[in-house]
């Protein structure tokens, strides 16, 4: 089923990209992942290729999203062909694609940093070069500003901790090294996160993503929401190989920040006028239940803050790119243009469902796997932990529905004109974000 997928991404990519090299070096890409996935090893061992590059269940998981997410980008702005807009388009995805890569490959912690730095260098020439306002720049300048200088104390503990172990910043050589930190530089491990928690985002350090979101293009939105947001959640992962004992003495303190920020920003989502602002402040949401799960220090949680990670990326990704769909139209992401799109856009009905059910974790889709996974283990953690965890996942549907019925229901927009239908690169483009969501669902084993 698996290499049914692939040929059929293969295929609508060679039709509406005209960058045969690409599509056949991506599809090999694909494959050879394909392969990897079916091998079978546990969840934590790591399969070194060379020195310094090797990868786990985790990383290759990632790997996978970014592809799918990259050429998902590559079919919403294959439009337009062989322009020279559209080459600079294609080459930033492509660099994207291989920075994202050996950020997910790396074993070595400084070659890991310094790829979680470089990514933001496609990602802003994204926003200042195609997106929508003046604005732009500084949505910009607030990403960089917030990620770059948040990740300093990360370089300067890697360093320090580069020079206690004879600079050697593997993952797995330097727990020694971490768990034998004592004083100021075990405080500075602490702070070192903040890079992380900002990438992800944590509620509190969050601000920059609306800013972002709403002044990126919409592929700019798509590989934020779809892979951008995961590099946090893989960087927690990888630096709970550092001593994760230590920091688990504060798993309180972020725990509570995440399910009380995660209640409180679905109140917000419920007052936004911007689609694409309900759908970053929604980002936040569930990202802060990945990171409840991470700092609840059960493997269950690790395990549902991945399939989260999975599943949001696919079902964002898809999310930002429906809002997409209607800005092209209509020329507005209001609330109060884009109602009544049931009447005068039907054909968009049915995946504006399927993905807006999905983000609300609604069966089959794979975000339910990852909620149900979370939820177990930070229930597991503390019995209070329940209440917000209720409150959350309640208002969550709530703004979900509120979504789809403002969107699709109401006195229909006089700036639509009637008879426009999904295009066919449209339409291919909906289903690959919708299938794997809920195939995977049925292919769990995967995960285990």
């Amino acid at each position: 089923m698996l290499e049914v997928m692939m040929c059929v991404v293969g295929l609508a990519l060679s039709l509406y990209v005209n960058f045969c090299w690409v599509i056949y070096y991506l599809i090999f890409c694909v494959l050879g992942l394909a392969i990897m996935v079916e091998m079978n090893y546990e969840m934590l061992d790591w399969h070194v290729i060379v020195s310094g590059v090797g990868f786990d269940s985790f990383s290759c998981g990632f790997i996978m999203l970014s592809l799918w997410v990259v050429m998902m980008m590559m079919l919403a702005g294959g439009e337009k062909g062989l322009s020279s807009s559209g080459m600079s388009l294609m080459f930033l995805f492509i660099s994207m694609f291989f920075i994202l890569g050996v950020v997910f490959l790396s074993l070595d912690f400084m070659m890991f940093y310094l790829m979680f730095e470089a990514i933001l260098i496609p990602i802003c020439i994204l926003i200042f070069g195609w997106g929508y306002q003046p604005e732009r720049l500084g949505a910009g300048i607030y990403l960089l500003v917030y990620t770059v200088f948040c990740s300093l104390p990360l370089l300067v503990l890697i360093l320090s901790v580069g020079v206690v172990g004879g600079a050697l910043w593997g993952f797995t050589s330097v727990n020694s090294v971490m768990s034998s930190l004592q004083g100021s530089l075990l405080i500075l491990g602490m702070f070192s996160i903040l890079g992380f928690l900002v990438s992800i985002p944590l509620f509190g350090v969050h601000l920059w993503l609306p800013k972002a979101h709403v002044e990126a293009p919409v592929t700019g939105s798509m590989i934020l929401a779809g892979v951008l947001l995961k590099l946090g959640g893989y960087g927690l992962m990888r630096f709970s190989q550092w001593g994760w004992g230590v920091f688990l003495n504060y798993s309180s303190f972020f725990i509570s920040v995440s399910l009380v920020g995660g209640v409180y920003l679905s109140l917000v989502c419920l007052r936004q006028v911007d689609l694409k602002s309900l759908v970053a402040y929604s980002s936040v949401v569930h990202m802060g239940l990945v990171v409840g799960g991470l700092f609840s220090g059960y493997m269950v949680g690790w395990v549902g803050g991945f399939v989260m990670m999975i599943g949001h990326g696919l079902c964002s990704s898809g999310l930002f790119y429906y809002v997409g769909v209607n800005y092209e139209r209509l020329g507005s992401r209001s609330v109060m243009f884009n109602k009544g799109l049931m009447v005068m856009f039907p054909s968009s009905v049915l995946f504006w469902f399927l993905l807006v059910s999905s983000n609300m974790a609604a069966p089959p889709s794979l975000n339910l796997f990852g909620e149900l996974l979370l939820l177990g283990s930070l229930v597991a953690w503390g019995k209070w932990a329940a209440w917000l965890l209720m409150g959350a996942s309640f208002f969550s549907g709530v703004y979900c529905l509120y979504l789809f019925g403002w969107v699709q229901h109401g006195v229909e927009s006089k700036m639509l004109s009637g008879g426009e239908g999904l295009s066919t690169i449209e339409g291919v483009c909906s289903i690959l974000h919708w299938g794997p969501l809920n195939i995977l669902f049925l292919k769990g084993d995967l995960f285990s």
